[in-house]
């Protein structure tokens, strides 16, 4: 037998190779379920739960069990940051909107799923629509984008209080000086709607910049200065904003569509209440994304990203729908609401808006601002608008 050393490391490799791939196998096959804990400081689990449930019991081989927690956005990040610090991964997804992604962005938080993982997340792009696509392209891929909203903002009022709703930013400082205490909002770094207010004011305003709130945000923030006025306070969430509402002790405040919809259908609002556009306005889209914090484990990752894939097919986006909590929801193409549940669409169809089609189509989008611009907003609407009033 003659000896080849070539030959030799031929077989030597082979075989290491066959023992790889077999091991890797095994390893797959063997390897058991990982629990997986979920924090959402975006109210999405409304609109996600059942589809985190669906791929629980479909597979599981791959999980065992799925905790669902809800925390504030403001807080998560510090809360993250100090887990991180001590060398712990206690959560696994963290679902959230625009404002904790951004504060989780500029800290280094969340581990970049695209392009790091673009393989094991086939096609994810083209499954948006060009809105959508502008909302993902914001997360500079630290988060998927797993449903949307055309956003804000809107005015929301009591029409048996209110005979003519403002149309411009001069016409609601005005009613709010002649009404003090009856306009409310929330706080806009754990608000949706106060998000879009605060972000859709320098479009309305004719500001230098809207993308610029240090620099280019001069009319916007002597507006809300001068709104201050005649707010009574800023509750520290939307729900709070909408109790209120409801109750009657305020009569108008901004809103989204979702947050239009939902809580007259869960009579929380009036039915009758109604909503206003203003004049020439510029929707600030939202988006709600799954983001994942640095540290978790190699073989939660592989499950995780299996999770994200099964969250973007068309059966579980038909469920974004709700109850029109973040209308209309589904972050994919083709997800029309026919497909969704029945009582999906009898609340919809009963609470939901014959105008938002059009005004979604005839009005331009805009993506809200970056995430250093974003907190940048936040630190300055704390600091100089809700320091005294917030609670």
């Amino acid at each position: 037998m003659t000896f080849s050393r070539r030959g030799f490391w031929q077989r030597t490799l082979g075989a290491l190779a066959c023992a790889t791939v077999l091991g890797s196998i095994a390893s797959t096959a063997t390897a058991a379920p990982v629990a997986l804990n979920i924090v959402d400081v975006a109210g999405n689990l409304a609109l996600t739960q059942k589809g985190f449930e669906a791929f629980r019991d479909k597979y599981p081989d791959l999980v065992s069990k799925i905790t669902f927690t809800n925390a504030p956005a403001p807080q998560l990040p510090g809360k993250i940051k100090a887990m991180q610090a001590a060398g712990r991964s206690d959560i696994d997804i963290v679902l959230t909107g625009t404002d904790a992604l951004a504060a989780g962005i500029q800290q280094n938080l969340w581990q970049r799923l695209l392009p790091d993982d673009s393989a094991k997340l086939p096609g994810v792009l083209d499954k948006y629509s060009p809105n959508v696509r502008a909302m993902q392209e914001l997360s500079k891929g630290y988060g998927i984008t797993v449903t949307y909203s055309p956003g804000g903002p809107l005015i929301e009022y009591n029409p048996a209080k209110v005979s003519h709703p403002p149309k411009t930013a001069a016409e609601l400082l005005s009613w709010c000086k002649a009404n003090p205490g009856k306009l409310i909002y929330a706080r806009p770094a754990n608000s949706g709607p106060g998000r879009a207010f605060l972000m859709g004011l320098p479009y309305l305003l004719g500001d230098k910049d809207p993308h610029d709130p240090i620099k280019g945000w001069d009319k916007t923030w002597a507006f809300l200065k001068e709104l201050d006025s005649c707010i009574p306070y800023y509750p520290g969430g939307t729900s709070a904003v909408m109790k209120e509402l409801g109750e009657g002790s305020r009569d108008m405040t901004v809103t989204m569509t979702g947050w239009d919809i939902n809580p007259r259908a869960l009579g929380i609002v009036p039915a009758s209440f109604k909503v206003q556009a203003f004049d020439k306005f510029t929707w600030v889209n939202d988006a709600h994304y799954i983001v994942v914090p640095k540290g978790v484990a190699k073989e939660k990752m592989e499950v995780i990203l299996k999770l994200i894939n099964f969250m973007l097919e068309p059966a579980q986006q038909a469920l974004a729908y709700d109850d029109g909590y973040f209308y209309p929801g589904p972050a994919v193409k083709d997800v029309p609401l026919s497909a969704a549940p029945a009582k999906s669409q009898e609340v919809i169809a009963k609470y939901g808006r014959a105008e938002y089609a059009k005004l979604i189509a005839d009005f331009p989008h805009a993506v809200p601002l970056d995430a250093t611009a974003m907190v940048a907003a936040f630190q300055k609407w704390d600091a100089e608008i809700g320091a005294r009033k917030s609670k």
